[in-house]
């Protein structure tokens, strides 16, 4: 998912972050404010872990939502379609 869409969708997405991320405050999410730069840094932070590896896991939990949101639109088209 472009991390624009992320952004705008910020307040949608806070729950799959926090079930991801278990470790991240609601204080957290809402300096975060949907910024990938922010989330990587407060996952490194929280789980004393290393940029990269941060930064991997915010790229497969955004390319998880992409997914998601395929399947959803795609469901959504083949029920309209039907």
């Amino acid at each position: 998912m472009n991390w624009d869409r992320v952004e705008g969708k910020w307040k949608e997405l806070k729950g799959s972050v926090k079930e991801r991320w278990g470790k991240l405050t609601d204080d957290d999410l809402n300096v975060i404010g949907g910024k990938k730069d922010q989330l990587v840094g407060h996952i490194q932070e929280r789980y004393g872990i290393a940029k990269d590896e941060a930064q991997k896991q915010v790229d497969e939990w955004n390319a998880a939502q992409a997914k998601q949101n395929q399947e959803e639109l795609d469901n959504r088209f083949n029920r309209k379609a039907s």
